[in-house]
């Protein structure tokens, strides 16, 4: 997760203020959130709690009022903070901070009459980390719709932003191929192979590729769409993948999305240049 500018944390803001982002195992992942770390802070005391969805407004949390929580937030007049983790995949340490909030309404949590689900409004802009963290996941879910279709073709420059690692395989049947990846989506890849095309056929095909910092590899299966001849060359062919979209890793999906991001970011940079002419 490279570090984003105050201009993208700030479009981020904008963009995502009231969107919400639910906490499920996907989110979880994706977030690299420390579920088991998350706790509510009242007057001095911390409530162990779930952390169910938050935008950059609101929150809402699961937690066990039975040790007297309720009468502690009529007390604080209904302020309290909440103690964000989080563990970044590339990061050494968690990260870990507190942003202060008042509560604005709770209802019972499943049949417990212990457990409730309070919901929270954040007193001020909450930390610059927590903008960088859901708006880099809701971004995702946005682009992931959005630029399906846009391919990033592996250059050297490419190559390095993405940390991704040119030389590859691709199975097909059970048969292991080293291949060269020459660009990749959202939903799919071009990769280059050796040997006669009426060797290959349109079929399930499984693409594995590996990625560094921090060090990952995604094993994606999909479909052959494509099976062609590369120009000037009898002895290559290249293979159109199109991943199945349900098993698409989401961490694959946010690498694929900091780089569109930025992409994008250093072309409107690039546009708001002045021109000068010379004298």
């Amino acid at each position: 997760m490279s570090s984003l500018s105050s201009q993208q944390l700030n479009a981020f803001y904008e963009q995502y203020k009231t969107s919400f982002v639910t906490f499920s195992k996907e989110a979880i992942k994706a977030t690299g959130l420390c579920a088991q770390q998350i706790y509510l802070k009242c007057m001095g005391d911390l409530w162990p709690c779930v952390l169910y969805s938050s935008s950059f407004e609101t929150v809402k949390i699961v937690v066990n009022t039975r040790a007297g929580l309720i009468q502690r937030l009529h007390s604080a007049k209904n302020t309290a903070s909440l103690r964000f983790c989080f563990k970044p995949s590339e990061k050494s340490e968690a990260l870990i901070f507190f942003v202060n909030m008042k509560s604005i309404g709770f209802a019972p949590y499943g049949n417990s009459s212990d457990v409730v689900i309070f919901t929270f409004q954040y007193i001020q802009r909450p930390p610059d980390a927590l903008i960088d963290i859901l708006g880099r996941f809701l971004s995702v879910n946005e682009n992931f719709s959005k630029r399906r279709s846009e391919r990033i073709t592996l250059t050297m420059d490419s190559i390095r932003k993405l940390n991704i690692a040119r030389e590859s395989i691709v199975s097909t049947k059970g048969v292991h191929r080293n291949c060269l990846i020459r660009d990749i989506s959202f939903f799919g890849a071009k990769v280059i192979v050796k040997g006669p095309s009426k060797s290959i056929e349109i079929e399930s095909v499984v693409l594995n590729m590996n990625f560094s910092n921090p060090p990952e590899t995604f094993t994606v299966p999909g479909h052959l769409i494509r099976v062609e001849m590369v120009e000037g060359r009898q002895d290559l062919i290249a293979l159109g993948i199109s991943f199945n979209e349900e098993t698409i890793p989401i961490n694959y999906k946010m690498r694929i999305n900091d780089y569109l991001n930025q992409m994008h970011q250093d072309h409107n940079e690039r546009l708001s240049i002045p021109f000068q002419m010379r004298s």
